[in-house]
């Protein structure tokens, strides 16, 4: 009778233990959560030029799978350094963005490789962007087109590349 019991306290505890860690595992299991690095190299920026660095964290936001925390820390084409910020469900309606292009961004997850944006100013469209994921989850490849805040036409592609949370 003791056995039993030792071992149904061990079951207990080891499916209290997958339930507690489910959430962090699913979201590192997510593609689209993680820390980017922009690779200038692989990017196009129409008309330019493009900024000199970029790095991005996306956190999971709102429970897991159900929205998106985003960080980005970029130095411009003349060394100043701005800073992004939002976050925002998937589910396509309007949350505050922090940026300079935009005061809003809107978000759809149509699977679980693929993001898209609409970030509007003043309530009015003035960029898009399609975020695909490699299959291999390592390359984050965005293609961005409306117009920036000096009001350009932009068609961007860019390229960042997953790293670990110290680089």
């Amino acid at each position: 009778m003791r056995n039993v019991t030792r071992a149904s306290a061990a079951v207990g505890l080891v499916v209290a233990a997958w339930f507690a860690s489910a959430p962090v595992l699913r979201a590192q299991a997510d593609p689209l959560i993680g820390h980017w690095i922009l690779d200038l190299t692989r990017s196009t920026y129409e008309p330019g030029p493009p900024p000199r660095s970029e790095k991005r964290v996306y956190q999971a936001f709102g429970g897991v799978g159900r929205g998106i925390k985003g960080t980005f820390d970029r130095v411009d084409s003349v060394g100043k350094k701005v800073t992004i910020t939002f976050s925002a469900m998937y589910d396509g309606k309007d949350y505050k963005y922090n940026g300079p292009d935009a005061d809003t961004i809107a978000l759809t997850h149509p699977d679980p490789y693929t993001l898209d944006a609409t970030l509007k100013r003043n309530g009015h469209v003035v960029q898009r962007t399609h975020s695909v994921i490699s299959p291999d989850g390592q390359t984050r490849t965005q293609t961005v087109t409306g117009t920036n805040v000096q009001g350009q036409r932009i068609n961007n592609v860019v390229v960042l590349e997953r790293r670990s949370p110290s680089t």
